[in-house]
């Protein structure tokens, strides 16, 4: 009498490869997300910069490794274009416009605190929306809620509700196109349902 058949858990076959794949893929990703950040940071795209990344990127993910992050998404590059693009001009704008704040003789701004609830709240669509809105001058992240997906961020120069919802909008249109950049089908389908609900601009 032959035994039993051979479970799937004994038997050899593609998911473990397909778990290492998708491994090497995630930190793929993650490391070019940290090789560009590097470069933000100092301000300037160049070989030595983009050298230092990988060095630095590759130390992180090797001796402080981060809870496993899934990439479920699809990179898109029309949707990495336009993110770069209106990235570069919003940086330009705020720097321009905190630098006048900063000059302008006896003008005191006022700050203000706001919670801001993204529609995919995924540990990596949190990462990148608070770095790319950190990077901007004018905002900084002060806490990421990752169980309700919130993000608190502290605004400069606000003169009423109307600029905290502009802030509020701001911060989910730079979530829109992250995701239209790197989101899976479902996330994507999530934030331009929510844009057609409410009629913003993308």
């Amino acid at each position: 009498m032959t035994g039993p058949p051979e479970t799937a858990r004994d038997a050899p076959g593609p998911a473990s490869g397909r778990g290492r794949l998708g491994r090497w893929r995630d930190q793929t990703v993650a490391l070019g997300w940290l090789v560009v950040v590097w470069n933000l940071l100092w301000g300037d795209i160049n070989w030595a910069n983009v050298a230092g990344g990988l060095l630095v990127g590759g130390a992180v993910l090797v001796f402080f490794p981060l809870p496993a992050v899934s990439f479920g998404g699809r990179l898109r590059a029309r949707g990495m274009l336009v993110f770069a693009a209106r990235f570069g001009v919003e940086l330009v704008s705020a720097s321009l416009r905190v630098a006048r704040i900063a000059v302008q003789p006896g003008y005191r701004p006022r700050g203000a605190i706001i919670a801001v609830e993204l529609r995919v709240p995924t540990d990596l669509n949190l990462a990148l929306t608070a770095e790319a809105v950190s990077l901007v001058p004018g905002t900084l992240i002060l806490e990421v809620d990752r169980d309700s997906g919130t993000l608190y961020l502290h605004v400069l120069d606000t003169h009423g509700p109307a600029d905290l919802d502009v802030a509020r909008e701001r911060t989910r249109t730079v979530e829109r196109r992250i995701v239209r950049a790197v989101g899976s089908a479902a996330e994507l389908r999530r934030v331009e349902t929510d844009q057609s609900e409410r009629g913003t601009r993308p």
